[in-house]
This record gives C-alpha cells, sequence and structure tokens, in this order.
C-alpha cells in the first residue's frame, strides 16, 4: 500500500499541513525573514517580469557575437531609453488627468450619490424582486461613492511609496541576466542520477511557463490598453488616457481583471453624459471580444493549457487567502504547479514502464 500514489500523495498532503501548522505556532521567530521577504518581494517580482521580457532581447545580441555585460548594457540603456519617451510623451498628460481627476473625486462622488438617491426614489414603480435588489445593494453603492475620492488618493500615495522600493529592481535583473543559467544547475545539483535529470527537466518546463505566461499577458494587455484608449478618445471619455492604462494594468488579471476596470470608466462616463456608460460598456465589450478570439490566442496559444472554469475558481480561492496579489499571482502560480505535477506523473509512467520492460524481457 505504501507503493500506491494515492497512499504517498495522502501523505504528501498530511505533512505539508503539518508543516504549514506548525510554521503558524513558531511564526514568532521567522518574523525577521518575513520582513526581509515582504521587503524584496515587490522588487524581486518586477525584476522577474523584466527579465522575461528582456531576455529574448539578450538572446539576439549574444547570438550577434556581443558580450554578456555589454549586453545586459545595452539592454538598460534600452529601458531608459523607452522610460524617457514615455515619460516625456505620455507623463504630462497622465499627470494632468491624475491632478483633475483628484480633484474632481468630490464632484464626481456626490454625482454617484445623486445617481443612486434617484433610483432608491424610485424603486416604488419597480417590480418587487427589483426592489428587494435595490435595498440590498443601496447601502454598498453608497459606501463605493463615499469612499471613492479617498480611495483616488490612497491609490496614487501607494504608488509613489511603492516607487521608493523600485530602486533594487536594477539589481535584481542585473543578476537575473548574468546568471539565469546557474539557477538550475545549482538546485539539480543536490541531486544524482535520473532524479537529477528530472529536476533540470521540470525547472526547464517552468521556465517555459513563466515566460509563456508573462510575455503573453503582458503583450495582450497593452493591445487592450491601445483598444480602450482608442475607443475612449473616440467616444470623447474623461480621463481616457488614465482609464486606458488602468484597463491595461487590470487586465493583467485574467477574466476579472476587465470586469474591475471598467467599473471607474462606467462611473466617469455616466457622470460626464449618461449614454457614454452605454458606450463604454461597448468598448470595453468589442476590445474583450476581440483579445479573447485574436489575440491571446496568437499570442499565449494554449501554453498554459488552462480551462476558463479553473481559472475563475483558482482567482477567487487566491483572492479570499491573500487579496489581490493573491488574484495577480493565482494562475502563474496554478500553472507551476500544474506542470510540476505533470512532470511527476510523466515521470512514474516512466519508471513503470521501464519496469514493465524488464519484467517482459526476463
Amino acid at each position: 500500500m505504501t507503493k500506491k500514489l494515492w497512499f504517498q500523495v495522502g501523505v504528501g498532503l498530511l505533512l505539508g499541513l503539518v508543516i504549514i501548522r506548525m510554521f503558524m505556532e513558531v511564526k514568532g521567530i521567522f518574523s525577521p525573514l518575513l520582513i526581509i521577504g515582504q521587503t524584496i518581494f515587490l522588487p524581486l517580482l518586477i525584476g522577474g517580469v523584466l527579465f522575461y521580457l528582456t531576455r529574448p532581447l539578450l538572446k539576439f545580441l549574444e547570438s550577434k557575437g556581443w558580450a554578456r555585460w555589454t549586453s545586459i548594457l545595452a539592454i538598460f540603456a534600452t529601458i531608459g531609453l523607452a522610460l524617457w519617451f514615455f515619460s516625456s510623451m505620455i507623463g504630462p498628460a497622465v499627470t494632468d488627468q491624475v491632478n483633475a481627476l483628484v480633484e474632481d473625486a468630490p464632484e464626481i462622488t456626490k454625482d454617484v450619490e445623486n445617481m443612486v438617491d434617484y433610483v432608491i426614489n424610485q424603486k416604488d414603480r419597480l417590480p418587487k424582486a427589483i426592489e428587494k435588489s435595490i435595498d440590498d445593494q443601496s447601502g454598498r453603492v453608497n459606501d463605493i461613492a463615499m469612499g471613492f475620492g479617498s480611495w483616488v488618493v490612497t491609490f496614487i500615495q501607494s504608488f509613489f511609496q511603492g516607487l521608493f522600493l523600485l530602486v533594487l529592481v536594477p539589481f535584481f535583473l542585473v543578476y537575473l541576466l548574468k546568471d539565469h543559467e546557474k539557477f538550475a544547475p545549482f538546485i539539480a545539483g543536490f541531486f544524482k542520477g535520473d532524479r537529477k535529470t528530472w529536476i533540470r527537466k521540470t525547472l526547464v518546463d517552468i521556465d517555459i511557463t513563466l515566460k509563456s505566461y508573462i510575455q503573453g499577458q503582458l503583450l495582450v494587455s497593452f493591445a487592450v490598453g491601445i483598444m480602450l484608449l482608442i475607443g475612449y478618445l473616440i467616444i470623447g471619455l474623461d480621463y481616457a488616457l488614465l482609464l486606458a492604462i488602468f484597463g491595461m494594468f487590470m487586465n493583467v488579471i485574467p477574466f476579472l481583471g476587465p470586469y474591475i476596470s471598467v467599473i471607474p470608466a462606467l462611473i466617469i462616463g455616466f457622470v460626464q453624459e449618461p449614454q457614454l456608460a452605454l458606450y463604454v460598456a461597448i468598448i470595453m465589450l468589442v476590445a474583450q471580444q476581440i483579445e479573447s478570439n485574436l489575440i491571446s490566442p496568437n499570442v499565449m496559444g494554449k501554453a498554459l493549457d488552462i480551462h476558463p472554469l479553473t481559472v475563475i475558481t483558482v482567482i477567487l480561492a487566491a483572492g479570499n487567502i491573500a487579496g489581490l496579489w493573491g488574484i495577480i499571482l493565482a494562475i502563474p502560480t496554478y500553472a507551476i504547479i500544474k506542470t510540476i505535477i505533470k512532470n511527476i506523473y510523466a515521470h512514474r509512467v516512466e519508471i513503470r514502464d521501464a519496469a514493465t520492460s524488464t519484467v517482459d524481457e526476463d
């Protein structure tokens, strides 16, 4: 029985739960490590994303005979030029729209509250089911409206506070570009024989999975941001550039991101002119249809091969467990775990087939 897969998996899960429980009991001992981990988490994450975005350029330059350090310096020069271009071309417009949004936030909040009050006053004319739904949700909508201005200010403050940690990003990126080939051999060096080969193969598969997700998702999000910007400019929506950038970043979250990003655009569109809210919804619908049917299949293909229902379930569970970061990291984490499990299963099949062939030969 101890050789059965279900028994080994069960024992592994139980041991994992015991370790987690023991860690929670003595978490005070590890608090300095947790503080260090929380400090370097964001710079390491951004450095890793930039690594997967710039590694193709690194390989291209090295294939042309450039030295490793020369290629890295060229990559940093390219990043610097890109940042300068966007800051000089887009930065002033974004700053103006952010300042205008902060100034207009109280007025927008008041308009939303008036809209909610109007709907509540008209609820007697609506069917009972809709009336009950309005009663249930009106309190939540009022809370959201009242907190809109403070949410904008808090978001901006958190954004600029996060910029302070970004000074560590170049250091992580340099070492990732310089020594990324050494990681897999270093980990595999702790093992021998077939297990060492399996570890290296699994790490390569994980690397391919992360590359497919990061490069594909960011390219898709950029395309969605461009489509939203074009649509918002066509209908004359206020804060079009700011809302398009917000939609681009939120699109990094699969499935739920577009619905999150359209809420501020709908509110601003309705306050500006009620029919604009309908146009915003149509623009988002068209952009998502183009993204899901044309862009994503050609950019990402079936590299992750995750069912949509699984994606929604994983995101909702991760959001309840770890909040926003859980939502953002849920799909790549799930994809990595799935890759590991697939490699474990394939390795066990190889061992079983080898044992069967040996018995047949005897």
